[in-house]
């Protein structure tokens, strides 16, 4: 049986996130949820006023000996603008937040690692938020799997399926067969 790790990231809406990380060798399960806030068990509906202090967050289950922390750490990156404040595009609020959930010391020191190294990428700060892992909450079923169910939703054709587009192109070599 493989070794796994956890992994949890918050970059705006998860539907994207999930939807590109479940496409990865290596990744066995992305799941959509909310992590970082003071409300138990919340639901889509409380995290959405900002006031839980949840993010959306993409939980990854991975095997390190096919897909490594900091190659996930790159692709999230990828996926959005972690030089936004609590926000990804139109998406505004606290739950939107750019946010890396650490589960040992060593995705601490990863995660810090790499947000050095990237800040002479971008032309603002990065604002991606790196703290330690707490309570993941699922989010609810029709959040698992959106994008795939939803290709034709205008938000999903705008914003997510180019996204996607790029994503598979720049990272084709790690892709599921």
């Amino acid at each position: 049986m493989a070794q796994t790790e956890i992994a949890t990231f918050g970059a705006g809406c998860f539907w994207c996130i999930e939807s590109a990380l479940n496409q990865l060798r290596g990744v066995n399960t992305a799941i959509s949820g909310y992590m970082g806030g003071q409300t138990r068990n919340p639901d889509y509906r409380q995290v959405c006023t900002g006031t839980t202090g949840h993010a959306e967050v993409v939980q990854v289950e991975f095997e390190p000996q096919q897909i490594s922390f900091e190659q996930l750490l790159q692709i999230v990156f990828f996926l959005h603008d972690p030089t936004q404040l609590n926000r990804q595009g139109n998406d505004i609020g606290t739950q939107y937040r750019s946010a890396i959930f650490y589960h040992s010391e060593q995705q601490h020191q990863q995660a810090v690692a790499l947000i050095k190294a990237a800040q002479p990428l971008f032309d603002l700060p990065i604002v991606t938020e790196v703290t330690a892992a707490s309570s993941f909450y699922p989010a609810e079923a029709y959040h698992q799997g959106y994008y795939l169910q939803n290709t034709n939703q205008p938000y999903c054709q705008f914003l997510i399926t180019p996204k996607l587009a790029k994503f598979r192109q720049t990272f084709a070599s790690l892709l599921k067969a």
